[in-house]
Order: C-alpha cells, then sequence, then structure tokens
C-alpha cells in the first residue's frame, strides 16, 4: 500500500472493481490497483473489507493536543482504534492505554464520528488516571465523574453537555436510563475490563443494555481471560458476539474438558480459540515499548470507607483541641501522623496498643485491581505490622499465593521465600514491610511495586523500588502508590520529589490540622 502525497491511498488488489463500487472516492488504475482518498469513512470501509495495513488518517491530519507527545506505540495503538468500531486493547498496564483512547475519541469527535464518550472503570482510577488524562491530553474537551452516593446528581451529569464522562462498573446501572434517554453517548470504553467476563452478573448485563448496533465500544485490559479460556466468553459476547457460541455452556466445552463435576481444564486448542474470539484486538507488551521509561509511577485514589474517615476525622479534631496555642514537638508530630497513616491503611494502634481494625474494603479492593492487572510477579509494601497481615491473609482468601516478608521471619525462611519468589511460579505476591527488604535483595521476578501507604523515608522508598529496579530486570516497572486521605498524598508528592518526610514532620501535621477551620473539612480530608 502506497500513500500518495497525504492524500490518497494506491492498493494492488485482485478485483479493484469491488472498492470502486463501495467507495465513490476511488478510481481504478490498471488492472489491479486502486487509488482511494485518505478519509477516515475511506480507511474505515477498507479495514472492513478484510485489506491489510490500512493507515488512519489521525496520523496526517491530526496535531495530538496536550502536556506530552505521544510514543510510537500509542500513535498505532490510537490508529487502530480509530479505525475499529468494536475492539480490545490489551495493552499491558503502564502502557499510556488511557491517552491512546482519549486522542482517538477527540481524533473522532473532529471528525464528527462521536459526540459523547462514557468511560467505565474502578473507583480508583476514576478521577487519578481518567480525569486527569483527560485533562493532560484533551485539554480542550470537558470531563466530569458521574459518582454520587444520590444516583439524581450521577444522572444529572449524563444529561448535561459534558464530553467525557467517568463512572464506576456499579455506576452503569444506575445511570443506564439516562443514558439511554440521552442518546449522545457514541462510544464507551470499559477500562480492567476483566471485571465484565460473568455474563450473568447485573455489572455485565447493565453495560450490555446500553450498548447499540451503533455504539463505539472499546475494552481495554492487560491480561484477558488470565485465569482461565472460558473467562474470554463474557468479553467475547460485547466486541465480537458473532465470534463465539450463543450460550456459555457451548464455549466453555471448546476451551475446557470436564475431568470431575466441578474441575475443568483447558483444552490443547484453546488459546487459538480464544485468540479468534477476542478480536478485533491489538497489544503492546512493556518490553515491545522501547521508548517507554524504565519505571513508571501510577496512582489509584482509594476513598476511605466511612469508618476510616470517621476515626480519622475525630483524631484530627482532637488534636486541635489539644494543641490550641502550644508549640508542637517532632515527636508529637511523628505519633499524629502515624496514627493517621495507620487508620488510613486499616490497622491502627490504641494508647494501650491494643489492635483496632479498620473497614479498608476500597483499598482492597483496588489493590486486587492493580494484581489483575500485572502481567508479572507483585510486590506489595506495607509499613505496618498489622496491616501487613491483613493484606497477605485477605490475598490468600481471594486464592493469590502469597508470602510475608517482616523483622520476624527468620533469616534462613527468608532467602527460602526470595529464592522461591525469583525461581519458580509461587507465591506470585510477597508482602512485605518495607524495612527488612528494602536493601541488597533482587526481586526482579516482579515487575510491579504496590505501596498499600507511604513509607517517612525517602532512602527507605528508594531502596524498596530497587528491589524490582536493577541489573536481570528485563521488564518495565510500575511503582503504584494507594492513596486516600490527605496525609498520604502529599507525602507520596514528597517522597517522588526525594524530600523526607521526617524533614517536614511539623509543617504536614500543622497542614492536617489547619484544614479542620473548614466547615467542609470532613470531606476534604477524604479528598
Amino acid at each position: 500500500m502506497q500513500i500518495i502525497e497525504n492524500k490518497a491511498l494506491r492498493l494492488r488488489v485482485r478485483d479493484p472493481h469491488k472498492i470502486t463500487q463501495i467507495i465513490p472516492t476511488s478510481a481504478q488504475v490498471g488492472d489491479h490497483d486502486v487509488v482511494v482518498r485518505w478519509g477516515l469513512e475511506e480507511a474505515q470501509i477498507l479495514k472492513n473489507m478484510k485489506i491489510k495495513n490500512v493507515p488512519s488518517p489521525i496520523r496526517k491530519s491530526y496535531d495530538w493536543p496536550g502536556l506530552y507527545q505521544p510514543f510510537a506505540h500509542q500513535v498505532t495503538t490510537a490508529e487502530f482504534l480509530t479505525l475499529h468500531r468494536r475492539a480490545f486493547c490489551f495493552n499491558a498496564q503502564g502502557t499510556g492505554k488511557t491517552a491512546s483512547c482519549i486522542w482517538a475519541a477527540d481524533y473522532l469527535m473532529k471528525q464528527n464520528q462521536i459526540r459523547r464518550v462514557l468511560v467505565v472503570c474502578p473507583v480508583s482510577i476514576m478521577g487519578s488516571a481518567w480525569q486527569a488524562d483527560v485533562f493532560k491530553f484533551a485539554m480542550h474537551r470537558t470531563c466530569e465523574v458521574a459518582h454520587s452516593t444520590r444516583a439524581e446528581n450521577r444522572r444529572r451529569v449524563v444529561r448535561s453537555d459534558v464530553e467525557f464522562v467517568i463512572t464506576n462498573y456499579e455506576g452503569v446501572a444506575l445511570i443506564g436510563d439516562a443514558v439511554l434517554e440521552d442518546g449522545r453517548f457514541d462510544l464507551i470504553i470499559v477500562d480492567e475490563a476483566n471485571y465484565y467476563k460473568n455474563i450473568h452478573t447485573t455489572r455485565w448485563k447493565s453495560l450490555n443494555r446500553i450498548i447499540r448496533p451503533h455504539t463505539w465500544i472499546w475494552m481495554l485490559t492487560g491480561t484477558p481471560a488470565s485465569q482461565e479460556p472460558s473467562d474470554a466468553y463474557g468479553l467475547a459476547r460485547i466486541i465480537n458476539p458473532s465470534g463465539v457460541p450463543k450460550f456459555y455452556g457451548s464455549f466453555r466445552s471448546q476451551v475446557m474438558t470436564q475431568l470431575t463435576r466441578f474441575k475443568w481444564v483447558p483444552r490443547p486448542e484453546a488459546t487459538d480459540i480464544v485468540f479468534d474470539a477476542l478480536q478485533p484486538a491489538i497489544r503492546f507488551s512493556k518490553e515491545e515499548c522501547l521508548d517507554l521509561p524504565d519505571m513508571m509511577y501510577v496512582t489509584r485514589d482509594v476513598p476511605l470507607t466511612k469508618q476510616q474517615e470517621k476515626y480519622y476525622y475525630a483524631l484530627l479534631q482532637e488534636q486541635l483541641v489539644r494543641t490550641a496555642g502550644e508549640e508542637i514537638s517532632a515527636p508529637t508530630a511523628a505519633t499524629v501522623l502515624t496514627k493517621l497513616l495507620q487508620i488510613s491503611s486499616g490497622a491502627a494502634y490504641s494508647d494501650n496498643k491494643e489492635i483496632i481494625d479498620f473497614d479498608c474494603s476500597n483499598r482492597l479492593q483496588a489493590l486486587m485491581e492493580v494484581i489483575d492487572e500485572a502481567s508479572h510477579k507483585v510486590l506489595v509494601f506495607a509499613p505496618f505490622t498489622h496491616s501487613l497481615n491483613i493484606v497477605a491473609e485477605w490475598l490468600k482468601s481471594k486464592g493469590i499465593t502469597t508470602e510475608i516478608i517482616n523483622g520476624k521471619v527468620p533469616a534462613g525462611a527468608r532467602t527460602e521465600i526470595f529464592n522461591r519468589f525469583q525461581t519458580q511460579p509461587d507465591p506470585r505476591v510477597l508482602v512485605i514491610q518495607p524495612q527488612a527488604a528494602s536493601h541488597g535483595v533482587t526481586l526482579h521476578a516482579a515487575n510491579v511495586v504496590v505501596y498499600w501507604s507511604p513509607v517517612m523515608s525517602v532512602e527507605t522508598y528508594l531502596q524498596a523500588n530497587a528491589r524490582v529496579h536493577r541489573a536481570g530486570q528485563v521488564n518495565k516497572v510500575t511503582i503504584v502508590h494507594l492513596q486516600g486521605s490527605k496525609v498520604e498524598k502529599k507525602m507520596y508528592r514528597m517522597l517522588q520529589g526525594k524530600i523526607d518526610v521526617h524533614q517536614r514532620l511539623i509543617e504536614l501535621y500543622r497542614e492536617e490540622i489547619d484544614e479542620l477551620g473548614d466547615d467542609d473539612g470532613r470531606t476534604r480530608i477524604s479528598g
């Protein structure tokens, strides 16, 4: 295929007449050549005719707005999406899928092919990833999150003129009627789409209900059918329904063999069947994205639960009264900030040294989302002993092989765990107290590091990251910060800026106390 002066495509085909009949802006040249105007509609028609390597005109006529220029794989991904009304994007975690989708959607808006976009994603990345990225890469577009305890507030956003509306999985059921009534959502983007693998869930049915024949829909996940081949069914039914049987049982029988009443194993041909079902699709692994930085940082906003927020606010209120008009010492600031971090992470110690557990279900769910999307093993750094145990036990209850590393694990046992992590399939996750493994240990079997909550020392933070990002690492590394409270957000910014938290303990303490002066202090604390 030849591009002529950025205006036309010249193709050599067996039957030129088929193209000239369908595309008015085309002409036959010679026996087997066709010249076609290089426009978006023409490119889409050629792609639908199964002609390979059709370039999208986004490459020639789009200015790629935003704070950063796209990487090569992001351009290719956006190009692919503009040519497919329904498609999968299986690019690995940390490769910038959201930016590619935003650019592709913006281009389609400029070409008058779509009007509004509905983004469906986990709560933890509604603001920190999607809303933030719309502001970064399409700041001329309007964007709002439809997430409120009142369904009517969500519907108000849907009925507005906002171009990008972002909601969570469960939010689709609440706004479904409004989406259908509005009728202007031409594109639906589903992020971390593995959560739609089961067609019998309310979540899947709510999404499927708002999809119309003309709807564009792109589903994103770095790990399609990660647990078993039959997981592909729910995704395929949305994007490629003609590629799978009408009933789930028939598909499962195609890709799995039943050994006992409850045990199924994959058939040898399952990989090829799943590959065909999950089409059209594009995938870039981190290793293929040569222009990516070696280490990327991702933030997930995790709202404090009502219980966590209640005690967080009560502690600050108590300190406001207790320290009014007094000088604050560094030990006092350190004690209070530590308790705030403990409440945020799910377990705090009382004055009597008793452990108080808090509902941290939001954070556990966000952690699971990260692990589900990870292509390799995962390290989870949790500074506090009891929250370390909460995380490890919860992961084990979900069937994820997990080991704990803290100061109580003997040196010999620690070495044995590290060796298994590096050389064997299990454990998949290590939950680590940072001080127990921040020096001298190589753990590059993992390429994702999750901070359950921030550490206080820049040195500990950098050394902990270096367990994965070191000689022998062949994969790009993603560092994920889970944050729910104001103090956590400030501390992560300081750690990335290489500012030691100990140097600003009193300042951080003062900032937290001062926020209580506002009437809406409770809301602002949870961010």
